[in-house]
């Protein structure tokens, strides 16, 4: 096998200066006449990398026989470190097993230990590691914005990068957070929310305003400088001066009842209920606690829940729970101490961060967060006082939240587990697709598939599809299912292929070759099960589904067997499984359809039928929000710019601020067009070309 390439620069942080090292491993040395001269074990492996290895500190990589990531480690000293990789015995059986996986290494050598830390974490965060505990996190922390760039600033919500002029006020651990507080907002402030366009075209003040929930900058019943005052007051609110703020609204609301302006006094009474009810809401709130992160771990059963509290300016922002994905033997310290460094990986680090748990190398942990944050951090296990009090009441909700967690599994597992005795599959489904197909006469046709597994529903693996055949007759059900198959599964088709191609190495020095194994799909031990597929056997890719549901009846199932059979799939390639409503179109009476089978129904109370219900109307929700969408979007009509090939959204969005409308891209010349960024000559031609019918 060749030696792989040390890592490009776009995979390291742009803050931390390293120099890289490329060390070739040596193994599978191919001949070029198709003889294995050599095939080295992964303590083997290591034990080479080991002599060619630095005594500095670094990061390092473990992959397996096809590329797959296993593990990513940061050391101070990478030879002691990799080295302790090569002694036999001592390890657990999850190191042990990793070990005997490892056919290559890659080593980053950085300036400090500190530095292998940060891109530790980078790494991990981003290739998510086989071996690593990792950090379950897709989103970003939802902020309050108030913008700086209109002369009425609006209050809204943002989520993302920062590049709208404004304060950014945040994180909260939600957008239920941020919207209460924006209520809030509006309620105290009077500020609106209203957008850009809504605000120019007002003639007369909207609901809000009727709701003494905005001040009407929009048709002057406020002065935009008395606006600005309000702006103000909101920004010291959200900075955590809400208490001397509220004493001077109190001290406001006595002056206009003394001067008997009843009406006003009145508004500023409304306000100070606004900012008392969001103080008392708050009630998880020590004093003392300005900005800080709080975090408790609570593990149980090999799971465990990472609780976090957030407080900026005083306020708590609210609360939220993790999952990270670890190993049965990983100690909640080891556990906590990965989150830690993963989460701050892209998010904002606060003066002090509170734990249940002591971290391992918490003074390195200090250093890495200060050198990214440019701030000083403290991080502490508080063993007394008030700080204590939220640590406890944050373990408390960890707890909790994992008590809940288990029980979703375990009965989840126990549903799982009836489908695959419903079914008679050899075990429990891992992954199930079901389709379903949506249109109105006819128009606008879509399909859908909606994917479940242990965990639930996997809204990251749905897909739509738009039918794009011609020769499909308006209404054909079957030749829409037919048309999402194929689709669908000879893509799945060509990911097996491609798993399972034999691939010549040779080495560099070498003059003969040979095929190697078919490798083994990444996240699956050479123990996995083989498959077939139209005669073949063969190792499943990730998105192979254990459990095919169709919503319709025996011709639905029929369709999809033609069109499976047509991208190259046998008959015992996958579990196919129609559900048609019954009698009456009534639930509780679904029939089932199976190749070969006679058609059966469950008894009502099945827990099984459930849930197979439930998958059903999931996948009808999808396709019914697709067909719609599809439909919203036929009825406003298509720019004509989405006609043009090479005029995406970026190219479409630049015309139309250039031009105004797509009748103003129409009339304008060829030397106008090239104007606009991303448009060259060529596309100006054919853009120009597009409106002139040539």
């Amino acid at each position: 096998m060749e030696s792989r390439d040390p890592p490009e620069t776009e995979d390291l942080p742009e803050d931390i200066e390293m120099e890289t090292e490329e060390i070739s491993s040596g193994i599978d040395v191919i001949s070029a006449e198709g003889v294995k001269k050599k095939r080295m074990s992964g303590p083997d492996v290591i034990r080479d990398h080991v002599t060619r290895l630095p005594s500095r500190p670094g990061v390092y990589r473990m992959f397996g026989e096809t590329g797959e990531l296993l593990y990513v480690g940061k050391a101070r000293n990478l030879k002691a470190r990799v080295s302790s990789y090569a002694k036999i015995g001592g390890q657990t059986q999850r190191i042990a097993r990793m070990i005997s996986l490892t056919r290559s290494m890659e080593f980053v050598v950085t300036a400090s230990e500190t530095e292998a830390l940060l891109l530790e974490a980078n790494l991990i965060k981003k290739l998510k590691p086989r071996f690593n505990i990792i950090l379950r996190d897709d989103k970003s922390f939802p902020h309050i914005l108030i913008r700086e760039d209109h002369e009425a600033p609006q209050a809204l919500k943002h989520r993302g990068a920062k590049r709208t002029k404004g304060r950014y006020f945040g994180p909260f651990a939600s957008a239920g957070a941020v919207d209460h507080t924006l209520d809030t907002l509006q309620k105290a402030f009077l500020l609106r929310t209203c957008t850009d366009n809504v605000y120019a075209t007002r003639s007369r003040p909207c609901m809000l305003h009727q709701m003494g929930r905005c001040s009407a900058p929009c048709t002057g019943l406020i002065a935009l400088d008395e606006y600005r005052d309000l702006v103000r007051e909101a920004e010291r609110f959200l900075n955590g001066d809400a208490e001397t703020l509220q004493e001077q609204l109190a001290a406001q609301m006595d002056r206009a009842a003394q001067n008997m302006d009843y009406e006003r006094a009145a508004r500023l009474r409304d306000r100070i209920r606004a900012l008392s009810a969001m103080r008392q809401s708050q009630s998880v709130n020590p004093d003392g606690l300005v900005e800080a992160d709080v975090f408790a771990i609570h593990s149980e059963a090999g799971a465990s829940a990472v609780q976090a509290f957030f407080f900026r300016a005083g306020q708590n922002w609210g609360a939220t729970v993790w999952y990270p994905k670890h190993d049965r033997d990983d100690t909640p310290e080891q556990v906590l101490t990965a989150f830690i460094a993963q989460f701050y990986d892209d998010k904002p680090v606060p003066k002090l961060i509170l734990l249940n748990r002591e971290i391992e190398e918490w003074q390195l942990m200090t250093d890495a967060l200060e050198m990214r944050a440019e701030h000083k951090v403290e991080i502490r296990t508080p063993q007394r006082g008030e700080k204590r009090g939220i640590v406890e009441q944050a373990a408390l909700n960890a707890r909790e939240a994992l008590g809940r967690k288990l029980a979703e599994t375990q009965s989840q597992q126990k549903i799982f587990a009836a489908v695959q005795k419903v079914f008679d599959l050899p075990e429990p489904p891992k992954r199930i697709e079901v389709y379903d197909n949506s249109h109105i006469m006819g128009t606008n046709m879509v399909g859908g598939m909606v994917v479940a597994g242990p965990e639930g529903f996997e809204k990251n693996s749905y897909r739509k599809f738009n039918i794009k055949d011609q020769e499909i007759e308006p209404g054909d059900d079957y030749g829409m299912m037919r048309e999402v198959m194929r689709r669908r599964f000879g893509r799945l088709k060509k990911e097996w292929e491609e798993l399972n191609a034999a691939t010549p190495v040779v080495a560099a020095d070498a003059d003969e070759s040979v095929s190697a194994e078919p490798p083994v799909a990444p996240g699956v031990s050479d123990a996995g099960e083989g498959v077939r597929l139209a005669g073949g056997t063969g190792k499943r890719p990730d998105a192979w589904p254990d459990l095919v549901l169709i919503d319709g009846g025996l011709g639905q199932l029929s369709a999809v067997r033609e069109a499976i059979a047509e991208v190259g799939f046998a008959p015992g390639d996958l579990n196919l499984v129609a559900i048609a409503k019954g009698p009456d179109r009534n639930a509780g009476r679904e029939q089932f359809f199976r190749p070969g089978r006679a058609p059966f129904q469950l008894p009502p109370n099945d827990p099984a039928l459930y849930y197979l219900q439930r998958l059903r109307d999931e996948a009808h929700r999808w396709a019914i929000g697709a067909h719609r969408a599809k439909r919203a979007a036929a009825i406003t009509g298509q720019n004509p710019l989405d006609e043009i090939t090479g005029v995406g959204v970026r190219r479409k969005k630049a015309l139309l601020n250039r031009f105004g409308s797509a009748k103003g891209v129409s009339n304008a010349t060829i030397a106008d067009l090239q104007t606009v960024e991303g448009v060259n000559a060529a596309l100006a031609q054919r853009i120009y070309d597009h409106f002139r019918g040539s």
